[in-house]
């Protein structure tokens, strides 16, 4: 069964796209711990970041790079933040969060409810500094 990542890069599920390569995927988190907050993902689906091959995994860190500086660029915050989570999707992925404070990558705070209207200009925003 194809997970929920693997149904945007199919476009089966709508998303807020910033960045995408032949073999990478970046887009806004439906549910951003704050504005800006964005998951990159490899195209090709795996569980655990640590099972691609290593040429995937530093192609993914790198990619994932580019997209940091696109947010550091749009986006007001003192740096980008990392996460690798993976409890929630069963597909490798890196979350990008722009930062003002060490509780805004507390993945225990409430998430933002952004409007559509909202998530497009973060997107145009972060798309636009690109």
């Amino acid at each position: 069964m194809s997970s929920v990542f693997t149904k945007i890069v199919q476009g089966e599920i709508p998303a807020y796209k910033i960045a995408e390569d032949d073999k990478h995927l970046a887009f806004l988190d439906v549910q951003p711990l704050v504005k800006g907050h964005t998951l990159v993902i490899p195209k090709r689906e795996v569980d655990l970041i640590f099972d691609l091959e290593s040429e995937e995994f530093k192609n993914l860190w790198a990619f994932a790079q580019k997209v940091a500086k696109q947010i550091q660029a749009a986006i007001s915050c003192e740096r980008v933040g990392i996460a690798v989570i993976g409890l929630e999707v069963p597909h490798a992925h890196i979350h990008l969060v722009p930062l003002n404070s060490m509780q805004d990558l507390n993945f225990g705070n409430e998430r933002l409810k952004l409007s559509e209207a909202e998530f497009k200009e973060v997107q145009e925003r972060i798309i636009s500094d690109n």
